[in-house]
């Protein structure tokens, strides 16, 4: 590929106050920095809502319209709202905002599976609100859901009732499997936009041989029909992302994945990511994708046709 399209996600479900003063929580905050991640190459945004009052990960459409039009207003932006939402929320509570939203992209987690970050708990002794520590003690004990009937219950709802694309979240090489099958069933039309994602405690772990196996796996199942990202948890952010660039794919980054912009040192924005991974893509020999190449690409349905 000659251009490589930069996903930006902003703020997630994973990551909770206490740990950076510089995670966006509020609308306001989100779409500051979703609007800045643009600005600076960006050309999709990969967006979840927060409480504002205290940072928890919230379901309400309410709360996703209070920052979405303000970020298509100022942006041209691919904008992908999450379908996996926050930890114990039910399928019901994760669809609520995409389907009044009819977004051009959601992310889709390609199964179910255990999805561990309690050993995050450790790392505080205080904390700044007190749902924190329990939220994230509480994945010892946790299974994220999809199974088979909710991945095809969200491709009726979304795919064929919006014409929503998905970035096709793969935790492992199951999952690719999963996605095969689904394909199979004639749940998603080719293209399909894989997200490759290592380094969560559930998933595949991030080493570099992972990757390349994931994408053999891929060709295998998938031929020439998908385009590809990559995305790597903490400190393995960058390394996974520019290794994926040089195999010829695509990139993502955002407080959602890594707090950090280097060994040690917090990241200010996720415009501070963004600017990074570009120069580095850039001094490989890549272009970066407007997100109007990346529609053409992935086959979206275009800003215009959204419920926002």
């Amino acid at each position: 590929m000659s251009k490589v399209i930069i996903t930006c996600a902003v703020t997630g479900g994973i990551h909770t106050p206490t740990m950076s003063d510089h995670l966006p929580v509020t609308p306001d905050e989100i779409a500051a920095e979703a609007i800045a991640a643009a600005e600076a190459g960006a050309a999709i945004l990969h967006l979840h809502a927060r409480d504002p009052k205290d940072g928890r990960p919230t379901p309400d459409p309410a709360v996703f319209m209070q920052f979405l039009p303000r970020i298509k207003q100022a942006t041209d932006a691919v904008l992908n709202i999450t379908t996996g939402g926050g930890l114990n929320m039910s399928v019901e509570e994760r669809l609520a905002a995409p389907l009044k939203i009819a977004p051009e992209m959601c992310s889709l987690n390609m199964g179910s599976m255990n999805f561990a970050l309690y050993p995050l708990a450790k790392r505080y002794d205080q904390w700044k609100h007190a749902w924190e520590k329990p939220y994230l003690e509480g994945t010892k004990d946790f299974i994220f859901r999809n199974t088979f009937s909710d991945i095809e219950r969200i491709y009726r709802l979304l795919g064929e009732g919006h014409g929503t694309k998905f970035e096709h979240e793969c935790y492992d090489v199951s999952h690719l499997y999963n996605l095969a099958h689904c394909l199979d069933q004639g749940w998603f039309k080719p293209p399909v936009f894989l997200q490759f994602i290592f380094g969560i405690l559930g998933g595949i772990g991030a080493d570099p041989e992972n990757l390349m196996f994931m994408k053999r796996t891929a060709d295998k199942l998938f031929g020439s029909d998908y385009q590809w990202s990559v995305l790597a948890a903490g400190r393995h952010q960058m390394p996974f992302a520019t290794q994926g660039a040089m195999l010829g794919g695509n990139v993502r980054v955002g407080l959602e994945d890594s707090l950090f912009i280097g060994r040690g040192k917090l990241a200010e924005s996720n415009a501070q990511q963004v600017r990074k991974i570009r120069t580095l893509v850039e001094e490989l020999g890549y272009e970066i994708a407007t997100p109007d190449e990346a529609r053409a690409l992935l086959h979206l349905k275009g800003g215009d046709t959204v419920g926002f």
